[in-house]
This record gives structure tokens, C-alpha cells and sequence, in this order.
């Protein structure tokens, strides 16, 4: 194998139990995305639902829309198509009216899931219509030809917008956008996606209007198929998947929409689980971590917020060979690469701002912003990078559709509430101190004051604290009496009269 091919090596990986689909891909070896879809909650986004406006808020310029789930979904008024086609590609949407003209408490509307429900968050909604396959996207409401940004080339280009006017014309109207995959393909597998889009539309219709408010009339592709539509490409060598039920719906959906499928599609029997030959469960392991180490030494601390995720740069154990600005500059660029890829694997979405190491030299700044951007184009999601701004920091969002990695894969934790910390045995030692006092004055014909605690604070109360405590005793004149509850955290206690 060339040293070329070596460079683009790109593996899909297929993992499918009865309860979960998990995807992975590998390119060189080095695992950079990390899809999962389980059973009891799949993801909504690219649903298309019949919903029924629950709430108009003026203020807010939304409403929102009761599409049967547990929390409503949220439709803002520039996410409200009008219909009205006819834009041109590089035309601005005509000004829309206020959101208490286009929509009436109790109207039923047909609304696209764009944003899974994330947190406390419902779902985000639009009334712009789109449905995917593998080289376009079909517009019923609109009469716009749009063209993926990765097509470069402008010969290329003019052929795929002509192609797609005159097929949208012999069809029907609409609009299309053409995605990175039809790059190259034929006249004919371009009328075929078209005619079985806009079937596919018919039905969607159909469905729609015999269809009760709150219901789905449109689910998209489980996991694994939708990846063979979006994800593989030309620089993808494989897809391996070790369910033979699911490899068989693979090969049969890629012979009917992916005949010119640029890689081949393959059933693991081994007896080795698939994602251990490639340590993915350890990548994801570590994957839900806050540190992440750097070759060099250096390291990242990546937290996650719910209003955004930040990133630090140290050199760690990283010392250099020449001076403390090399050493700067290295950890950064190799940091730059790292960051790229974790974002991927997480799924980090959103505004995300990386603190790099402060370095002196403008061109070193530039560098490594160049090399952030450079790795950051293999993102499937859309980035979009600022300059370093003046306190040095690196602000960029990153397209959010469904929940990160962490949210998917963890919870909160019950002990400290999701801080990450949780109150010193001295604090809490503290607070019970002054929770006696406040029972002593509640109950003064109490016998005796029972503490209910974490072992590890009774410990104190009877050691370091134990003088403490026969002062507060004589000072409230009630006995206290220790109890020891395994089963509490350490901040969890209770004093109790007896």
C-alpha cells in the first residue's frame, strides 16, 4: 500500500446488539467519531411531525409546538417557511411578519425535528421541510438549487445546477441541494435520487393528512443505514458490521440507492468483539474524561457546560530543547490536532472557546490557528473559528444537532450534583454543628439529638472534632448521640430529636 492511501486509510465500524447501534470511525488507525442510537431513544432529528402549536410568544418571536413528546418543541419565527419560493442561492429570506400573525394557538402544522431535545431543552423545530438521500436534499417548499461548498470546482458545479434545474423542472417543483457526495455521478443516479425523493415526499403527504396531532408521519434511517447514506465516502475503505441481519439491510440498501458505493461492505463473524480489535471502548473510555495527554507531555482539560465548553492548553512535563517559546508553540500545534479530533469524538457542539499557551510571536499565533482550522475541515459537523481575540482566547462554534457523547453515555452524578466537587468532611462536621444548635432551640424538652452521617464525618466528630463536640453538648445542655449510615454521601446527614 502507498504511502498516500496510508494517509486517507478510513474504516467504518458497525457494532449492533438487540439493545443499542454504536458507529465508529477510524481513519489511520486512530479513532475520530463515535455515533450511538439506542432502542428506548432514538434520536428525532430529521423526524417530520404533524404538531399542534401549544403556545405563541410574541416576546420571544416563537411557539410552541406539541409534537407528542415528553417536552414541546420550539419553533422561532426564522425557522417559519412562508412557501414562497424563488430565492435565489445567494439571496437573503424575505422579512417575516411577527409570529402572532403566522401562527394561532390550537393550528395544527407539519414541523422537522433540526435539534434533538438536549437537557432541559425541547426539541428545536422548523416548518422548513427537507429530506434527505444520499446525494441531495429535497426542498417542497422552496425552488432553491444549492450547491455544497466542498464541490470546488466551478465546471463541476455549473453541471450539477443545470442537471438538477431541468430535473426538478421534468418532476415537479421544489428545491434541492446537492451534497458532497454527488461530485462526479452520473446524469441518471442523479434522476433516480430525485424520483424517489419526491416519492417519497408524496407519501410523507398522505400520511399527513389523516394523521392526529402529536403523531410522527415521518421517521428517518435507524443508525446504521443512515451512516452508509451520509457517511461513507471516497476515502472510506470499509464498512465492517458484525450483525448478519444487519449487514444483509446494508448490502440491500446500498444495491438499490448506493450502486456506485465507493467501498466495500462487510460481515465480521470473529469471535472477538468487533470494537476490541480496534480498543474504540477504550478510546471512549477515555473519551469521557476531562484530561486528555498530549505525546509531548502537554496535556487538555476539556469541560463541558451547559452554555459552553472550554479548553486548556498546559505543557504539563514538557520542557523543549531550545528555549520556552518553542516549547510553547509545539504543545499548541499538537494540541490544535488534539482538539480537532476530540471535538469529533465527543460530539461537542455549540460555543466552544480554547485557551491555547500564550505565545509572544504573531506568526506562531497564525500557525497554529491555520493548523486549527486545517484539521477541523474533516469535521462532518460545521465549525466556524474567530480570531485569537485580545485575551488570547480561541471562540468557535461547532454545529450542534444531537447530545455529546457524555450526555449520551452519562448522568449526573447524585453525590455532588453534577459540581464535580463535593463539601470537605470539616465543612460538613461544620453545618451539623450548626444544624444541633438550630434543633436545640426547636426542641429544648429533647432527651437527646441524634446525628445520622457519612462514616468518614462521624471519624472527625469522634477525633479531630471531638472536643467540639462535648462543648456544643454542654453549651445546649441535650446529649448528641453518632450514627453511623453507610449508605450516605458525605454530605448527607441528618439530626434528629430523640
Amino acid at each position: 500500500m502507498s504511502n498516500t492511501n496510508l494517509m486517507n486509510s478510513e474504516e467504518i465500524l458497525i457494532n449492533v446488539t438487540p439493545q443499542e447501534t454504536r458507529v465508529a470511525m477510524v481513519e489511520n488507525g486512530s479513532l475520530q467519531e463515535v455515533s450511538i442510537e439506542r432502542r428506548r431513544n432514538r434520536g428525532i432529528v430529521g423526524n417530520i411531525y404533524k404538531g399542534k402549536v401549544n403556545r405563541v410568544l410574541p416576546g420571544m418571536e416563537a411557539a410552541f409546538v406539541d409534537i407528542g413528546l415528553e417536552r414541546s418543541g420550539f419553533l422561532h419565527v426564522s425557522d417559519f417557511d412562508l412557501g414562497e419560493g424563488g430565492e435565489g442561492e445567494d439571496e437573503e429570506k424575505p422579512q417575516l411578519p411577527p409570529i402572532n400573525e403566522l401562527l394561532k394557538e390550537g393550528e395544527s402544522l407539519l414541523v422537522q425535528v433540526v435539534k434533538d431535545p438536549i437537557g432541559t431543552k425541547g426539541a428545536r423545530l422548523t416548518t422548513s421541510i427537507s429530506v434527505p438521500s444520499r446525494y441531495l436534499v429535497y426542498m417542497p417548499n422552496s425552488s432553491q438549487i444549492g450547491i455544497s461548498v466542498k464541490i470546488e470546482e466551478e465546471q463541476e458545479r455549473e453541471r450539477l445546477r443545470t442537471l438538477l434545474s431541468e430535473c426538478m423542472n421534468e418532476n415537479r417543483t421544489g428545491g434541492c441541494i446537492v451534497r458532497t457526495a454527488a461530485e462526479g455521478v452520473v446524469d441518471e443516479e442523479l434522476n433516480r435520487d430525485i424520483k424517489f425523493l419526491c416519492t417519497l415526499w408524496d407519501s410523507v403527504q398522505e400520511q399527513a393528512k389523516t394523521a392526529k396531532p402529536g403523531t410522527v408521519v415521518h421517521e428517518d434511517l435507524p443508525l446504521a443505514i443512515r451512516t452508509l447514506r451520509d457517511m461513507v465516502g471516497n476515502d472510506t475503505d470499509v464498512v465492517k458490521v458484525d450483525s448478519r441481519e444487519t449487514y444483509q439491510k446494508l448490502v440491500k440498501f446500498g444495491k438499490k440507492y448506493i450502486p456506485d458505493l465507493p467501498c466495500k461492505i462487510e460481515h465480521y463473524p470473529g469471535i472477538r468483539p468487533l470494537f476490541d480489535l480496534y480498543n474504540v471502548d477504550d478510546e471512549i473510555q477515555r473519551a469521557l474524561g476531562r484530561k486528555v495527554e498530549l505525546k509531548s507531555g502537554g496535556y487538555l482539560i476539556i469541560d463541558q457546560t451547559e452554555a459552553m465548553t472550554t479548553i486548556d492548553i498546559n505543557t504539563g512535563a514538557f520542557v523543549g530543547h531550545h528555549n520556552l517559546e518553542e516549547t510553547i508553540f509545539k504543545t499548541n500545534m499538537e494540541a490544535a490536532q488534539a482538539i480537532a479530533r476530540q471535538l469529533r469524538l465527543r460530539n461537542l457542539g455549540g460555543i466552544i472557546i480554547i485557551d491555547f499557551i500564550d505565545m509572544v510571536m504573531e506568526d506562531h499565533r497564525r500557525q497554529v490557528l491555520k493548523s486549527l482550522e486545517k484539521y477541523l475541515d474533516r469535521d462532518h459537523a460545521k465549525t466556524q473559528v474567530c480570531e485569537v481575540s485580545p485575551l488570547g482566547l480561541v471562540e468557535m462554534t461547532r454545529k450542534r444537532t444531537r447530545e455529546s457523547l457524555e450526555h449520551v453515555l452519562c448522568e449526573t452524578c447524585v453525590t455532588c450534583g453534577g459540581r464535580g466537587t463535593h463539601k470537605t468532611v470539616e465543612t460538613v462536621c461544620y453545618e451539623i454543628f450548626r444544624e444541633l444548635l438550630r434543633e436545640a432551640r426547636v426542641y429544648d424538652e429533647a432527651q437527646q439529638l441524634l446525628v445520622m452521617a457519612n462514616q468518614n464525618v462521624i471519624d472527625m466528630l469522634l477525633d479531630e472534632e471531638a472536643d467540639s463536640l462535648a462543648e456544643l453538648e454542654t453549651f445546649i445542655k441535650i446529649p448528641v448521640k453518632l450514627q453511623v449510615e453507610s449508605y450516605y454521601s458525605q454530605e448527607n446527614y441528618d439530626v434528629v430529636p430523640v
